[in-house]
């Protein structure tokens, strides 16, 4: 077999790769919510059991060495996304039935797991395929394009889905077309990859990436100075934004009589779908260039004030009820910029608890901890917004910013990491 040298055809794969790894991620964590909400599931029922679909990203470090040891990086994602396809199309065949619930929830799991191993094996396929140069180079395209993937899931195809709910009536209907449509997608796109793809990885040549010792990388990584602090500030660094991102779009999607605004889905996927992700992704490269010129020190508290204080928006428009389409899409600009301008402090200090030996399953195991962070207070918004009904939910998610705030003063890191000419910059 010839294996192609590194860089090769990069413009080509690299943008279709990681529009491909943002599809089923975002289908399967955010779509999924307003699919259920369409079809008559309750916020607390969303709430618990999607949220639970967070787990293939929270322990995917568990089998990330099967991926280093066993066959190649390319055909590990290839497969991967077939199996995805595959898992959407069952989702849009099967949501016409009665045990609709149950059995569309496990093909999510399916999309999940296979999500989470495709986004190993192209993290990794990416290592491999560009040189040290290049992949800081190509860093901001793929970002750019896994963005865009959040656009059209998030957006377009829940915009499809809203026509469709007109055109037919039926929201299963609609829905059903609508999955079978993202599979078709999904198809496209792994055939796009197999061929765009270069075959970079030699099977008989050694892995640099092998681990030495599948233990020994856990027990180094929990070994870290101050790993504790740094862990509990991972988890709730998010601990208010995991819980509005759950119930955002079943508030403005509920009726006015249950305190939500009663948008047509069509509105949510423009308004949260479409505007929102646009100014999560420059909320994103503002951070990551103020980060770059100034370094971590001087941007961690602006940019976690940034990610959590726009969340006391939505407290407001629940609490007056107001259907302004102004006030709507600026509480929404706001709280995506913010997400995305504070997120990108979060991403920096995650690869600052990476660095060192293995970077890159240390790297996986702190995504884990994070995708946990999601996961668990994500699991429980449903049942707290019932309780607490929309307002009470999110002034409760203001308030639950407050731990993150309180060790950040424990914290200690470089203060110029992150800055561009720092050796240890991505």
């Amino acid at each position: 077999m010839k294996v192609a040298e590194k860089d090769t055809r990069a413009w080509a794969w690299i943008p279709t790769l990681y529009f491909t790894q943002g599809i089923p991620y975002i289908i399967v964590v955010v779509v999924s919510v307003i699919m259920y909400k369409r079809l008559g599931i309750s916020n607390a029922d969303i709430g618990l059991y999607t949220s639970w679909l967070y787990l293939p990203w929270v322990i995917k470090p568990l089998w990330s060495p099967i991926i280093d040891l066993n066959g190649t990086k390319r055909k590990w994602f290839l497969g991967m996304q077939l199996l995805i396809a595959l898992s959407f199309l069952g989702i849009g065949f099967f949501l016409p039935t009665n045990a609709f619930f149950t059995i569309t929830l496990a093909f999510f799991w399916m999309s999940a797991f296979a999500s989470a191993t495709n986004d190993i094996a192209s993290d990794g396929y990416y290592m491999i395929g560009l040189s040290q140069q290049k992949q800081s180079f190509f860093i901001g395209l793929r970002s750019t394009f896994y963005r865009l993937a959040m656009v059209t899931a998030q957006g377009l195809l829940v915009i499809l889905a809203g026509f469709l709910e007109k055109e037919f009536g039926d929201n299963t209907k609609a829905w059903s077309i609508t999955m079978i449509c993202t599979a078709g997608l999904m198809f496209i796109l792994t055939v796009t990859n197999f061929f765009v793809t270069p075959k970079f990885e030699d099977p008989k040549s050694e892995n640099e990436e092998k681990p030495t010792s599948f233990l020994e990388v856990f027990v180094t990584f929990f070994q870290k100075k101050q790993i504790g602090i740094a862990i509990l500030f991972i988890l709730l660094y998010r601990l208010g934004e995991s819980q509005l991102v759950k119930m955002a779009s079943p508030f403005l999607l509920d009726e006015k009589q249950v305190g939500g605004l009663n948008l047509s889905t069509e509105a949510v996927g423009t308004i949260y779908g479409t505007v929102g992700i646009i100014m999560l992704s420059l909320g994103g490269i503002v951070g990551g260039i103020l980060i770059s010129r100034d370094g971590l020190k001087k941007w961690m508290l602006p940019m976690l004030l940034a990610l959590n204080l726009p969340n006391a928006l939505y407290a407001i428009l629940a609490y007056t009820e107001t259907q302004n389409l102004i006030a709507v899409v600026g509480t929404v600009v706001v709280e995506q910029f913010g997400y995305g301008f504070g997120f990108a402090a979060f991403l920096i200090f995650l690869i600052y608890i990476a660095e060192g030996a293995s970077k890159t399953s240390h790297y996986a195991i702190a995504t884990g901890f994070m995708a946990l962070g999601m996961m668990l207070p994500g699991m429980l918004s449903g049942y707290i917004q019932e309780w607490l009904g929309y307002p009470g939910f999110f002034t409760w998610v203001v308030v639950a910013a407050l731990p993150a705030f309180l060790l950040l003063p424990f914290l200690k890191y470089p203060p110029e990491y992150g800055k561009k000419s720092a050796d240890s910059n991505e």
